[in-house]
């Protein structure tokens, strides 16, 4: 049994992997595909299905937004909650229907214009463990890279950052400072914690549920009847990681920006 590990390049000093840009972007054109598909011939008297289920998500995230930040502040996130619920939640599907993985022998044959994608050293280790072959995965969930996660976490708890200090200059920075100077240690460790819990609980429960399928599809027929289950299952999951990813978004913006004298 092969050895699976993903592709990675060298870019500038940098590790890119492969598999993770290609996922990101197939993600990126579902999402595009089914906006526009949605919005094209939107009719009133007559609306296609996809224009249904288009209108069931921006009534939903209407909903996070109106119990995050009132019907008064929450209209101009409408679309970056669109956008986060949906390509987190196709990104968390593309992971279960299959996987597309290349068996190599040594590093002649895994390179790709010219670049190198499996290191000497994985070949070594896997020669190590008595693996004649190591298997690059092409096809995964590309929220099942924490890579990807701590990106997106990182993105939106400085948007909550930047809209606080911008927006909400006065009460921003006297959540931080007041009533008590001393607090500032303890609220640096919450500025800290946000993205790390934001990125780690998506990418952990997406890539459990990868390598659960994985074990599963490993035990042949036995495992036919399981996966549907766990695939079905995995669904779930990752329609319930998309919302809670989206809820503590807007929640947190909705903290640095609406002080408690607003109200909702």
């Amino acid at each position: 049994m092969a050895e699976h590990v993903s592709p990675i390049i060298q870019l500038f000093g940098l590790q890119i992997d492969l598999a993770a840009l290609i996922m990101i972007v197939v993600t990126s054109v579902v999402v595009l595909i089914l906006a526009i598909s949605g919005s094209r011939n939107a009719s009133v008297n007559n609306p296609s299905k996809i224009q249904n289920f288009m209108e069931w998500v921006i009534e939903f995230v209407q909903g996070i937004l109106g119990s995050t930040f009132g019907s008064k502040h929450g209209k101009p996130f409408l679309t970056l909650g669109l956008t986060l619920i949906m390509f987190i939640f196709i990104g968390n599907m593309l992971g279960l229907p299959f996987s597309f993985v290349t068996e190599h022998k040594d590093a002649a044959s895994a390179t790709i214009a010219g670049q190198q994608f499996i290191s000497n050293e994985v070949f070594e280790e896997a020669a190590k463990k008595g693996h004649h072959e190591v298997g690059v995965s092409w096809w995964k969930s590309p929220t099942a890279d924490v890579a990807v996660t701590g990106a997106l976490a990182l993105l939106v708890i400085f948007l909550s950052h930047y809209l606080g200090i911008t927006r909400n200059t006065k009460h921003y920075f006297k959540h931080y400072f007041e009533p008590n100077p001393l607090m500032f240690p303890l609220h640096l460790v919450e500025v800290v914690s946000k993205p790390l819990t934001l990125a780690l609980r998506l990418y952990g429960n997406i890539y459990a549920g990868e390598v659960m399928i994985s074990v599963i599809i490993g035990a042949g027929y036995f495992g036919i009847i399981p996966l549907f289950v766990w695939q079905g299952f995995s669904v779930f999951v990752g329609a319930i990681q998309a919302f809670i990813f989206t809820m503590l978004t807007m929640v947190y913006i909705s903290q640095a920006m609406v002080h408690e004298e607003e109200g909702h």
